[in-house]
Formats: C-alpha cells, sequence, structure tokens
C-alpha cells in the first residue's frame, strides 16, 4: 500500500501539544519518504476556557473535539493526543490506532523555594489542575492548601513564578519534552502520587476504519507501552474513569508480567479504595476490569455514588 503523498495531522496549539505532532512528524516523515507531513494547528474549546476547573466544563473531550471534526471533514488524517487527555471511552466514529513509546509517566514537584512535598510549610498553596492529585494530596497533606491551576504548561509556571503558589505538580513528560527539566525539583513516586491512566504516552487517533492510514501509524506502535495504557484505561472505564473522578491507574511490565495498581478516591482524599494486580501483558483490558472490581469489592462504588451527587 503506497503512502499518499500528503499526510495532515490534527494537533492542538500549545507549545507542548505541538511538540507533540511535531515529534510524530518527523517519525512518520523517515517512514515515508516523498511523502509531505504537515501539521493543521488548531485551538480547542478545552484551551480557551481556563477559568474554570476542567471538570466543571465537560471534561477532557474538549481538547479533541475540534481535531475530530477536521478528520471527518477530510482537512487531516490523524491526530495526535496526550494519552491522559483521550477521553476513556472513543467517540464513535473514531479509533486509537497506535500509542506511542513512554516518556516519564510520574508528576513532578516543581517549586522556586523548596525540594520537595515533605518541605511545604503548614498553610502553603500547591496548584493542580487535577482532581487524582487533589485526593492524593488532601489524603497525605492535610495542612497544604490545594488550588486549581489551569493553563497550558508555559501559563502553569509563570504563575508560579508570579507568587501565586508555592508549589505546583505537573507531569514530568511535559516538562521534559520541552526542555524544562531543570524545574523538576522532585519526580514523586508512585506511592507518592499515583499516575494518571495514559500519562507520559502518545496515541494517534485515526477515522475509524482508514485501513490506509493505520498501516502508516503502525510502525509508531510500542507494544509494551500500549499493553500498560490499555489496561490503565479498562481500569478507569470500568470506574466511570473521566476528570470528575479523583481516579489514578499506572503499569508497568515486571519480570514479564503487566503490573497493574490503581485507586479511586473522594475528593477530599478521606475516603479512598486502592489495589493492584499480575497477569499476562496480553490480558491488558481483563486485568484493568479485574482491579476494578476489586475496588468495587472495597467500597468503590459509594465513592462514585457521592462523587456523583457532587456534581
Amino acid at each position: 500500500m503506497s503512502a499518499p503523498s500528503k499526510i495532515i495531522i490534527a494537533s492542538r496549539e500549545s507549545r507542548l501539544a505541538m511538540w507533540q505532532a511535531v515529534h510524530v512528524q518527523g517519525r512518520l516523515a523517515g517512514l515515508n519518504p516523498g511523502a509531505e507531513v504537515v501539521i493543521l494547528g488548531m485551538t480547542t474549546q478545552g484551551d480557551q476556557i481556563l477559568d474554570r476547573p476542567l471538570a466543571e466544563i465537560g471534561g477532557k473531550g474538549l481538547f479533541i473535539k475540534e481535531l475530530e471534526v477536521a478528520m471527518q471533514e477530510g482537512r487531516a488524517h490523524l491526530a495526535v493526543h496526550s494519552m491522559k487527555d483521550v477521553p476513556m471511552v472513543m467517540p464513535q466514529g473514531f479509533t486509537l490506532a497506535a500509542i506511542s513509546a513512554r516518556e516519564n509517566p510520574r508528576d513532578a514537584f516543581v517549586s522556586n523555594q523548596y525540594a520537595g512535598l515533605d518541605e511545604l510549610p503548614a498553610g502553603a498553596v500547591v496548584g493542580t489542575s487535577s482532581l487524582r492529585r487533589e485526593a492524593i494530596l488532601r489524603a497525605r497533606y492535610p495542612q497544604l492548601v490545594i488550588k486549581s491551576l489551569r493553563g497550558n504548561l508555559d501559563t502553569r509556571l509563570k504563575k508560579l513564578d508570579n507568587g501565586d503558589y508555592d508549589a505546583i505538580i505537573l507531569a514530568a513528560a511535559g516538562l521534559i519534552r520541552l526542555g524544562l527539566k531543570e524545574r523538576i525539583k522532585a519526580i514523586l513516586t508512585p506511592e507518592q502520587s499515583l499516575p494518571a491512566p495514559g500519562q507520559g504516552a502518545l496515541g494517534i487517533e485515526l477515522v475509524a476504519g482508514d485501513a490506509s492510514m493505520a498501516a502508516i501509524v503502525a510502525p509508531l506502535n510500542d507494544t509494551q507501552t500500549a499493553h500498560c495504557v490499555k489496561a490503565e484505561r479498562a481500569f478507569s472505564r470500568a470506574l466511570g474513569g473521566s476528570c470528575q473522578v479523583p481516579l489514578g491507574g499506572y503499569a508497568i511490565i515486571d519480570g514479564g508480567q503487566l503490573w497493574l495498581r490503581g485507586f479511586v478516591a473522594s475528593v477530599d482524599g478521606k475516603d479512598m479504595a486502592a489495589g493492584e494486580v499480575r497477569g499476562d501483558p496480553a490480558d491488558d483490558e481483563a486485568l484493568g476490569r479485574q482491579l476494578a472490581e476489586m475496588l468495587r469489592a472495597q467500597g468503590a462504588d459509594v465513592i462514585l455514588e457521592k462523587l456523583a451527587h457532587c456534581r
């Protein structure tokens, strides 16, 4: 099957999203010599509404809807996403065709004054955009003040530098990809802050049924990362996970087995169900569902029901 003469990638226009698109552009250009690979930059609704937490304005789908419309209308062939921004249930007519090798999936502690979470004094203000991180911080560091932090990576760092926050928690992958590794004071361990499903991985979204484009992006798929992310997403999906549910899910391949850890919590961190499973990587989604059932047995449904009433 010959490559098309032009491959168009739809991407958000934030600096990190464009880095991701350029990264994929370079790989596709190398794999398809002679094809012109271009990027269609777009501003999404999720990028435009910055004065409210994501959970209040409709969730992660706000970051990808416009890109999907561009693909439907034939203005783009594929879209590149940070996997943690992709809704757990893909919209009808679209598919995730490849998940690329993961950058560091952990959370990063960023501060101009303090070396780590344990050094923050009582009353210190910590910024995060994530209910998952908020629940973890409230559970483990009840003496801290947690405030919402929206905007792209540069905006968030600027707010920290302006003194609006004593520290902020960000995904390490974004900082590393943009050459901002020196801003990281500490990488949080999974025990301190279990990552979000898909964190650190990039996904390639296509219109379902586009066999020629699926063949073109197939070499970008990293099998181990894909198994891990599929397990994480199946776990989240089984618990109705969205940006409105404080939920972490993180898998690694350990000794040939897939090791998945996960939790769901109340926003205040007072109620939490957590567990882990191990099994054959080929059983990725089944392992995700198995862990969700373990957490339900611990009372996850009660936590989820309370969250539903809060919305």
